[in-house]
């Protein structure tokens, strides 16, 4: 299928290609839908193996936060960014990396605002202040929201509470299994919570570092990488790259919840969420469960300014509204995602009566 056929295919909007010889910069945005507001979502940094992994990374992203800002009621639309290269590279030269970072900013800019962009992952809160040199249209800066990576762990924690609520009765998994996948910034502060309450922690991540710590913070078990779907869990909770949900790894899981920070889990939605389904298997739609990140965020746009404690409550209520997709999937013998799909393509349509895309 070709770019335009894709985009056709799901209604998107814009896909923008940007390169800069003198910094090394390859980057890509995508601006999916702006009805409900600009399209915002984070920066993605990853060494993808080609430029079409990375268009497809950026395309099923930025429809991730189109959902992902409609079901959470937000006045914004999806966008995403991809920046193919070594992370690391840039980090190690404190100048290069301001320059990089500040000519990606100049891009955003001559988007007018059509597209906001934030941290994600392999991008930090320094990273976004530099862009923010070159363009107001940046979120989650110091003295601001700050970083997401808290708060969408708060919201992957209340979601995975509801699901329990579903699933076992109680709202709690206080003595329940959980298998983490990856240990990132996100991952962790779930594993704080989740170890918080008394449930048994097992994971798998690459870097020894993170593993270290896990361990001497959470007494979790380290598990290898490919290791981690057959785990004889309750729960298993996906925070690295997306897709991981799929033909080889669905036989081999032994959950009864999946729930986690990752987004686009299931590899192909139809196909996967049906074989969760026949499985048994609640899945918590990734673009709900993980919203408390781009909640947190929007509150920088509130007139009065940035209130955390508003922040948290909102996020809070991520626990009802799996809770309702979930029962309203079991009522109508449908599939988690095709309910929550269905929520956000409603607003969606509901308010492009009133606004039209935004120019």
């Amino acid at each position: 299928m070709t770019k335009f056929e894709y985009m056709e295919k799901y209604d998107y909007e814009q896909l923008v290609f940007f390169q800069d010889r003198n910094t090394g910069l390859k980057a890509i945005t995508c601006v999916h839908n702006t009805v409900l507001g600009p399209g915002l979502g984070g920066t993605r940094f990853w060494n993808y193996a080609s430029e079409d992994e990375a268009v497809e990374d950026c395309l099923r992203l930025a429809r991730g936060m189109t959902y992902k800002n409609a079901v959470a009621g937000l006045s914004l639309g999806g966008g995403k960014s991809v920046i193919i290269g070594d992370v690391q590279q840039i980090r190690r030269d404190t100048v290069r990396r301001e320059v990089f970072w500040r000519t990606f900013g100049r891009f955003v800019n001559g988007l007018s605002g059509r597209y906001i962009t934030a941290e994600d992952m392999n991008t930090t809160t320094q990273d976004m202040k530099y862009v923010h040199m070159e363009t107001p249209h940046v979120a989650g800066l110091p003295g601001r929201s700050g970083n997401p990576s808290p708060y969408t762990a708060r919201g992957v924690y209340k979601s995975m509470l509801a699901c329990c609520e579903h699933v076992f009765g109680t709202a709690s998994t206080k003595g329940k299994t959980v298998a983490i996948q990856g240990m990132g910034a996100v991952a962790f502060t779930l594993a704080a919570h989740l170890h918080e309450e008394g449930a048994n922690i097992v994971f798998s991540e690459m870097d020894d570092e993170k593993a270290a710590k896990a361990i001497s913070d959470f007494g979790a078990k380290r598990v290898a990488l490919d290791d981690i779907y057959s785990v004889d869990c309750d729960i298993y909770s996906p925070n690295a790259m997306g897709a991981t949900v799929n033909d080889i790894t669905i036989p081999q899981l032994q959950c009864k919840i999946i729930c986690g920070g990752a987004n686009n889990v299931l590899k192909d939605a139809p196909v996967h969420g049906k074989a969760l389904k026949d499985r048994g298997i609640v899945y918590a739609p990734d673009y709900v469960a993980n919203a408390g990140g781009v909640i947190n965020v929007s509150h920088e746009f509130a007139e009065r300014g940035y209130n955390e404690e508003a922040a948290l409550s909102d996020i809070d209520r991520l626990f009802l509204r799996i809770r309702e997709i979930l029962r309203t999937a079991d009522e109508k013998g449908r599939m988690s995602h095709e309910i929550a799909d269905e929520m956000a393509e409603a607003r969606i349509d509901a308010v492009r009566k009133v606004k039209g895309i935004r120019c």
